[in-house]
């Protein structure tokens, strides 16, 4: 039962996720991956509908849709408890008018990232490390994305471009570790996800490989024989970084995908971000690590939220953070305990909270 209406959630107050274990349903994709990020929802309209979402939500929905749009994958949708405006997967795509209201301090380059763009696609933050824009596309639109205003029209280079982006790791042998990022990553093609590869595998300096990626979890077919191919052969060491905010993403289809990169030596790693209504609680957080784990992905960070504009409804305080950790810590071993940091513009590192 609802105990709160939709009118009031929408404007940010929001519940918190039932605790209670809840059962994985099995996906149901049609077609290769391709074919799924393709028919992706992107209708606020067919969302609600598809759903059995009450038609109150449906006004905010497309506010938000217009600032910016629905994304969901059938393979997502597919996990989402139909008939419950408080499903922690809905809350994380479902637009509400609240993502219009201007709040101070929150910005759209909450990481000022476009300061540190010295050539096209390649953001230059830390030493010893870049990350690459390797496709301005994602799979899902995440509501809370420090991206969402991300200009990727201008960080999207052509392969010609690409030559004078790679020139710069060449010229600096301090960078020992690229980081695909997006967008998302594997949402380009596996030949240009090879080409770029190729590249990186020939500048001697570099050693690791990072993908930061959701794609595995929303779209789990994309790990499929094209993309391993050009993966198991690179003499780089690879380490996957997965985003997901809720034990609930986890099917048995994430839990095969993941499987098939531990089985190419594929190091699996998670971030998580802290969200209002989500995964604000001990119970949540600590069904997220156990599930992680028992699918063979270690927890690393839990965020605390980007102050992006058009995301503040989804954020926690930082001694309320601190606390939820701090209880945390009194149920998991350490080895299952993310650490919870922000990102400062400007410093050298993660900054632990």
């Amino acid at each position: 039962m609802i105990t709160r209406s939709p009118a009031n959630v929408q404007t940010g107050s929001l519940l918190s996720p039932r605790e209670e274990p809840l059962a994985i349903l099995p996906t149901t994709p049609r077609g290769g991956w391709q074919a799924q990020l393709a028919s992706a929802l992107r209708d606020p309209r067919e969302l609600c509908r598809r759903l059995a979402l009450d038609p109150a939500w449906l006004p905010g929905a497309e506010r938000g849709h217009a600032l910016f749009e629905v994304r969901v994958p059938e393979a997502y949708l597919a996990r989402i408890r139909r008939g419950d405006p408080r499903d922690p997967l809905l809350r994380q795509v479902l637009p509400l008018t609240a993502e219009g209201d201007a709040v101070e301090g929150f910005v759209q380059d909450p990481l000022a990232e476009t300061g540190h763009t010295p050539r096209r696609g390649l953001i230059h933050k830390y030493r010893g490390r870049v990350l690459l824009i390797a496709s301005p596309t994602c799979a899902i639109n995440c509501r809370y994305c420090f991206r969402r205003h991300f200009p990727y029209h201008e960080n999207a280079p052509s392969r010609v471009q690409w030559d004078d982006t790679l020139d710069y790791i060449r010229g600096d042998d301090s960078i020992t570790e690229v980081i695909l990022s997006g967008g998302d990553p594997l949402a380009a093609s596996d030949r240009q996800l090879g080409w770029l590869l190729d590249r990186l595998e020939a500048i001697d300096h570099l050693v690791r490989l990072r993908i930061h990626t959701r794609l595995p979890v929303v779209i789990p077919d994309r790990i499929d024989d094209a993309l391993l191919a050009w993966l198991s052969a690179t003499r780089l060491q690879k380490v996957v970084v997965l985003h997901i905010n809720h034990a609930n993403e986890i099917d048995d289809a994430v839990v095969a995908a993941c499987r098939r990169l531990q089985g190419i030596g594929v190091t699996l790693l998670n971030q998580s971000v802290l969200l209002r209504g989500i995964n604000d609680s001990v119970a949540a957080l600590h069904a997220l690590s156990e599930r992680l784990f028992a699918a063979g992905i270690l927890p690393y960070y839990l965020h605390v939220l980007d102050p992006v504009n058009g995301a503040a409804h989804f954020d926690v305080p930082d001694h309320e953070a601190r606390t939820l950790v701090e209880e945390l810590r009194q149920r998991l071993p350490g080895f299952l305990m993310p650490r919870l940091v922000r990102e400062v513009p400007g410093e050298a590192s993660k900054t632990p909270l």
